[in-house]
């Protein structure tokens, strides 16, 4: 692939976006599931090592974890609230970073056309 280190993390980025963005949708279904602890996705941690090392970043979703967070009296920790919050934050985390990768390819684009 033609591209730079900003391009490969974008790239892992918006991975790690969708995988939350799936987790917290599968928390959302389960909200009055009995038992059922939310999960929680970190991918920038191993992200934000890769770019400190200088080395390319794995294009994953991260790791999932099962939240520690107290349960109500039917086991279940989803909160709605909370859930509808990271939901709409990871969308707006992912059209900015769409947005920034686009960017790029239009750079891209500009110069193939003036060489």
């Amino acid at each position: 692939m033609i591209g730079d280190s900003t391009m490969s993390v974008l790239h892992s980025a918006l991975a790690g976006l969708a995988q939350r963005q799936r987790v917290t949708a599968d928390n959302i279904a389960n909200v009055n599931t009995p038992g059922f602890l939310a999960g929680r996705t970190d991918f920038e941690t191993s992200l934000r090592g890769a770019v400190r090392s200088g080395s390319t970043p794995a294009i994953s979703g991260g790791t999932t974890l099962r939240s520690l967070e107290p349960t109500n009296t039917n086991g279940n920790n989803v909160n709605l609230d909370a859930e509808t919050v990271i939901a709409t934050e990871t969308g707006l985390r992912y059209q900015l970073a769409l947005n920034a990768l686009d960017g790029k390819y239009n750079s891209m684009r500009t110069a193939l056309r003036t060489s």
